[in-house]
């Protein structure tokens, strides 16, 4: 009779084992997560879906903000361009803060709550800014009513409204698609492959959420009705929040790992105070600890790596450790264990990679600024129904669903076929690098339609909108090629820095994707700014003046092209050299060859 209560309490314990998450995900009461009361599909869709919506808002800003600058507050098309990439810039740059505050102190999904209403905030004060200030008289702000002059206060609150709208989504973004993927327990292998199918779905569903303010929220605020698109924005913002609300008990939560700045500190610190000590040459040596009992509360530990061996230095036990130890002091200023200094390597690993998609970010951000004002000096009347510029970035959008499509439903199935040895496509950092190459062929695809368009160009024209014959449909090829590299680029990047981030810096890993985008636009800036420099010399009117039918765009997105050649060689030299992330538990061949760019 005992035997059997033994082994009665043993199935239980086994079922419990079963029932949980093996990732170490929480729910909202801090018990381990159950699997079939939380996470999943039915979290993924809820954030899916507050993805769309949130998308959807801040494009409905961001898609026509360089013509509410050039029409309604007066600025010329270089200026524009560069406000608008230095506020993009921004939204990302904020995503830095973001993932610091979620991976430290708040956890994810607080971060995107708090992050979500700030956004509100900003969407609702640049609508009635907009409404009540802006916008006079009423209806200017189209092709043809010219708003009057504004006060300094009146511009102060409108950048007030957009940098607020640019730090709530900042501060959002790379939190909710590190938690729409803690959703998805990697360690359950059909939970794994809805994780790697989650990140295609994510960049999808925010896609489809910018289709709308492209279309019809950009027709209508190209018509002059900009306060009517903000508060529509406002409306999507709000009902996205809602909806994240309402999932709340359903969510998987990982704790936060506390502030990583002091562990990357103390790794720096105790290798260089044993600067001058000759390593061993076994591993095994290294300090290190048991179990999950890490410096990491909670993460898998990381497996020793050759790379940076100088950060070695800081597990090594020196005589003074062993003392320390026999009297019960830890100082982890002057001992770190293994799992703390792979954390620092990861990420010195990842930067030369995250380096080079910057050029591919300034690249992806023509197409908010150059796009659309080479869109609005092409023939914009098409069987008498006018085109906004803006609105040519749903070809773009289109071009991403249907290379999501085909890469998930054709391409990756058959370079698996292809391949002897693995089941797996095209790694991360192979389809990243065709993103640049696919991103070469949009600039100079831009850059020929950008000559012909000078060609059926008036060049006395006052007013340049519409001052060639050349039709803006000819812009749909550089659209197409933008969201194809954006299916390689951008949804590769997302899933390889969440895979090779550690546990507690995966938000991090997001915020990389997000950075790259904001110092790309900053480097925009600064080539637009360079260039007007260099090309107006001697009174010339430059590359890209106000009256476009006077410049050469087309020798802008030619040098894109250039510098986007020269950045795939040094990606190609950099993803040869990059070696992956090795967590205890996690070493099978396919694990190994996610990080790799040279399997064949």
């Amino acid at each position: 009779m005992a035997c059997s209560e033994v082994c009665k309490e043993v199935e239980f314990k086994e079922e419990q084992e079963e029932a949980c998450t093996k990732d170490g995900t929480i729910d909202w009461h801090g018990q381990p997560a159950i699997k079939a009361k939380s996470g999943q599909w039915t979290a993924g869709i809820i954030i899916l879906l507050n993805q769309g919506l949130a998308t959807l808002a801040f494009f409905g800003v961001g898609v026509n903000l360089v013509l509410f600058l050039t029409r309604v507050l007066g600025q010329n098309n270089a200026d524009a361009a560069n406000n608008v990439s230095k506020w993009t810039g921004t939204v990302y740059i904020f995503s830095l803060v973001g993932a610091f505050l979620s991976d430290s102190y708040w956890g994810r999904y607080k971060t995107c709550a708090i992050f979500q209403v700030i956004f509100v905030i900003g969407l609702v004060s640049l609508s009635l800014s907009s409404y009540l200030f802006l916008i006079k008289p009423k209806g200017c702000g189209d092709e043809e009513t010219k708003c009057g002059s504004h006060s300094g206060f009146e511009i102060a609150l409108f950048y007030l409204s957009i940098y607020l709208v640019a730090l709530g989504n900042g501060g959002y973004q790379p939190n909710i698609a590190t938690f729409g993927a803690d959703q998805f327990d990697e360690n359950d292998l059909k939970e794994g492959h809805s994780k790697v199918a989650f990140f295609s779905y994510f960049y999808l569903a925010l896609n489809l959420g910018s289709l709308f303010s492209n279309t019809i929220l950009g027709y209508f605020e190209d018509e002059g009705l900009w306060a009517l698109g903000f508060w529509v924005s406002s409306g999507s913002a709000l009902a996205a929040l809602v909806l994240f609300l309402a999932g709340t008990t359903r969510y998987r939560h990982f704790k936060p790992s506390g502030n990583p700045l002091s562990r990357f500190s103390q790794v720096l610190v105790a290798a260089t105070k044993k600067c001058n000590i000759d390593m061993p040459l076994d591993a095994d040596s290294l300090f290190d600890v048991d179990g999950n009992d890490s410096s990491i509360n909670g993460n898998r530990k990381i497996l020793h790596t050759n790379e940076f061996k100088f950060l070695d230095k800081a597990a090594y036990i020196s005589t003074r450790d062993i003392d320390d130890q026999k009297k019960g002091i830890y100082t982890p200023w002057r001992l770190c264990p293994v799992t703390q200094v792979e954390e620092v390597k990861c990420i010195l690993r990842l930067l030369p990679i995250w380096l080079c998609t910057i050029i591919y970010s300034v690249v992806f951000t023509q197409m908010a600024s150059l796009f659309v004002e080479q869109g609005a000096a092409m023939k914009v009347i098409v069987l008498n129904f006018r085109i906004p510029p803006a609105s040519m970035s749903s070809f773009d959008i289109l071009s991403v669903a249907l290379f999501i499509f085909l890469y998930r439903r054709i391409l990756d199935p058959l370079v698996s076929r292809l391949r002897k040895k693995s089941s797996r496509g095209l790694t991360e950092l192979q389809r990243m690098g065709i993103g640049l190459i696919i991103a070469i062929l949009a600039m100079v695809s831009a850059g020929i339609v950008e000559c012909y368009r000078l060609r059926y160009a008036n060049k006395d024209c006052i007013h340049c909108e519409g001052s060639s014959s050349l039709s803006i449909f000819w812009q749909v090829p550089q659209y197409a090629f933008i969201g194809a590299s954006e299916v390689f680029m951008y949804v590769g990047q997302l899933e390889f820095f969440n895979a090779q981030t550690p546990d507690g810096l995966k938000s991090f890993g997001s915020a990389l994707c997000m950075t790259s985008i904001s110092l790309g636009n900053y480097v925009s800036s600064l080539l637009v700014t360079m260039v007007m420099k260099i090309s107006t010399e001697d009174h010339m009117p430059g590359w890209i003046p106000g009256n476009l039918n006077k410049g050469h765009l087309d020798r802008s997105y030619f040098l894109l092209s250039g510098l986007t050649t020269i950045d795939l060689v040094v990606y190609i030299a950099c993803a040869r050299w990059y070696k992956c992330i090795k967590l205890e538990g996690k070493g099978d061949e396919n694990d190994d060859e996610r990080g790799s760019f040279n399997k064949v």
